[in-house]
């Protein structure tokens, strides 16, 4: 049985390899960091992949509470559940993690691959690698907390400037990964986009609080704009800004016991609750305002919110026990 498993496993991941996520998909520029006051880590990225199908996001791997790995470069699913089982274990440093995925890559080719691991061990461990074999141009830049990798780029001045605009900007760990994505926002900055006048076509940002589940982040923002051939990176922008960006309220944000998560959002009309939720539901504007209350009896259920303005809203949940804030909803026009 063991063996019929272990072949089953070969051919979904032999499969997957020969469709598109194999073919070339890489992002093009990443970050991945730690905050080690808040206990929050982060993901941001993007690529020049034209694809409606998928995006930069692939390779961004949240652990909250614990860390990152984006696994880049002619990715490979298989590589990237194998760093994430890494990460679960919760005792290999970045440095081990990293030399584990080269020494056990899965098609043995280590050399095409670049890794960014973080933690928030110590105050913030980082490590990265870039096969030898990598697209021109690549490299990688580490420091306290943060790894920084791309291949296929303008030139190391992408990095150097994602690192500058990094440790320059105050704030939240989400307010200088925006400022690092901005950092890269050069015309060519993944060179397969430099006929469009753009730096890529799909950007990510993510951030996990310790107590989020993978299902559930704090924030977790993603654009693509192929075909239209929009900056990508002034569209996360947008939905950053839209969502709070770097002056976001005060409201705590608290975890619910399970997981909680609304789609879509941001929104611009309904919102679904998903099932399993009982009590009652409240939502709160910024200014910590109630504004409605909601009976949630365990079903699925759709939320119209389309007479509300644009703007950031908090849900808060009611419940036997305890009262817990869970997530904030963004409301676009």
């Amino acid at each position: 049985m063991k063996q019929r498993r272990s072949i089953l496993f070969l051919f979904f991941a032999f499969s997957l390899c020969m469709g598109f996520l194999c073919s070339n998909a890489q992002d093009t520029f990443s970050i991945c960091a730690v905050d080690s006051a808040t206990g929050q880590v982060g993901s941001a990225g993007a690529t020049c992949i034209s694809s409606t199908s998928t995006s930069a996001i692939i390779i961004s791997d949240v652990h909250p509470g614990m860390g990152v790995i984006h696994t880049q470069a002619y990715w490979v699913p298989a590589n990237q559940a194998y760093g994430r089982s890494l990460m679960n274990l919760g005792i290999l440093s970045p440095s081990m993690i990293v030399d584990s995925l080269v020494t056990n890559d899965y098609q043995s080719n280590p050399t095409i691959r670049q890794y960014g691991v973080v933690d928030l061990v110590g105050g913030g461990r980082s490590a990265a690698y870039t096969g030898i074999n990598c697209n021109n141009y690549k490299n990688h830049i580490t420091g306290p907390g943060y790894s920084i990798q791309g291949n296929i780029l303008l030139g190391q001045q992408v990095l150097d400037s994602m690192e500058a605009c990094f440790l320059r900007t105050p704030g939240t760990l989400a307010c200088r990964l925006m400022a690092a994505m901005q950092g890269a926002k050069m015309t060519g900055a993944d060179t397969r986009c430099t006929g469009y006048g753009i730096s890529s076509f799909s950007a990510f940002l993510r951030i996990a609080n310790p107590q989020d589940v993978v299902t559930g982040l704090y924030l977790d923002l993603t654009v693509n704009t192929y075909p239209s051939g929009g900056e990508p990176i002034d569209s996360l922008q947008h939905l950053f800004d839209a969502w709070g960006g770097c002056a976001v309220t005060g409201i705590p944000v608290l975890p619910y016991p399970g997981p909680f998560r609304i789609y879509p959002n941001p929104v611009q009309e309904t919102f679904t609750l998903p099932a399993g939720l009982t009590g009652t539901l409240e939502l709160i504007s910024s200014e910590g305002v109630c504004i409605r209350r909601i009976d949630v009896k365990g079903k699925a259920q759709a939320v119209d919110i389309s007479d509300l303005d644009a703007g950031i809203y908090f849900l808060r949940m009611k419940y036997p026990g305890g009262t817990l804030f869970r997530t904030r909803i963004v409301k676009m026009d």
